[in-house]
């Protein structure tokens, strides 16, 4: 019997790595044009032109009307009717800012829009995060059951709920006395949101168990592995959760209308229209600009966070 020889390895070629290596590979080459493709002229340029063209509309559909907001706020009325897309033909009218601030009084509507915007994303964070622990981390018995109710309020149309929910404002149990006319009436039910207690437990459920039973190894209680553990390691939820509170309490107008009925405390989304008819257009429009600019800044500023809160992962590692 005799034994093959022992397989050695055919030497390749220069020149057939280097046509190998300059070969786009299955894993890479899965877009609709392939590298050859792009190496033609007229496809490469066509295609330039396709996302330019692209680029700038969407610039223009998201930028062009907070742009042209802003360059209204500081135009005089007359131009604004007259020329509209003139560009500042008679000057820049600054003093549109300084009227609807003062005179118009919206630094009081706006102080109000932020207390309200603070006592919401306050009420709705310390609920959202209690639930979503209890809910993931605890998990007692009854957590399917309380799951399922959470889950199934989200399938009842809001305005449904404006009727029963105005009654209990109106007259609350336990307390005695209503809370119309008060930032409780709408910081209160800003807090029952099924929808943020649901995305904090799907974030939790995608935590390290490991970390948790070695913080009880160690003696930490319930409590002591929620404020130590579990939100350290949630601050990508928890700016998600942050901005959807503040910004749908900014924009929120049915319901303060319905339960701030005194105009010295209600906020920009709802004194704005009661006081179009009665302002100047550029000090209206001015107004409007100093509206958004709290939750634009607070979008650029945490838009990172946003993003990576987005795909609901985490891990910790070490």
């Amino acid at each position: 019997m005799t034994l093959s020889p022992i397989a050695r390895p055919v030497p390749v070629p220069a020149r057939a790595v280097r046509r190998r290596a300059a070969t786009p590979s299955d894993d890479g080459d899965r877009g609709a044009l392939s590298a050859p493709d792009w190496r033609r002229p007229a496809v490469r340029w066509g295609m330039g032109g396709t996302h330019v063209l692209l680029l700038v509309l969407l610039v223009v559909v998201g930028l062009g009307p907070m742009l042209l907001l802003a360059k209204y706020a500081v135009t005089p009325t007359q131009d604004i009717l007259r020329t509209p897309m003139a560009v500042f033909p008679h000057g820049i009218a600054w003093e549109n800012l300084e009227r609807a601030w003062n005179d118009v009084q919206v630094s009081r509507y706006f102080m109000n829009t932020v207390w309200l915007a603070l006592g919401s994303w306050a009420v709705q964070l310390v609920v959202a995060t209690t639930g979503g622990y209890a809910l993931s981390v605890l998990r007692p018995r009854y957590g399917r059951v309380v799951q399922a109710l959470v889950l199934s309020t989200m399938f009842v149309p809001a305005v449904v709920l404006l009727v029963p929910l105005y009654l209990t404002i109106l007259d609350p149990p336990l307390l005695g006395r209503s809370l119309v006319d008060s930032f409780w009436a709408v910081w209160l039910p800003a807090g029952a949101s099924a929808f943020n207690v649901l995305l904090v437990q799907r974030f939790f459920d995608n935590l390290p168990r490991e970390v948790f039973e070695a913080a009880r190894v160690d003696g930490a209680g319930p409590y002591r592995l929620f404020w130590s553990v579990v939100l350290p390691m949630s601050k990508p939820i928890l700016g998600v959760v942050s901005v959807f509170a503040v910004i749908a309490a900014w924009k929120d107008f049915l319901w303060p209308l319905l339960v701030l009925k005194d105009p010295a405390i209600q906020p920009l989304s709802v004194r704005l229209p009661a006081i179009e008819a009665s302002t100047e257009l550029g000090v209206f429009l001015a107004a409007l600009a100093i509206s958004t600019v709290l939750p634009v800044a607070m979008f650029l500023v945490f838009q990172r966070l946003f993003l990576r809160g987005a795909g609901l992962g985490g891990a910790v590692k070490g």
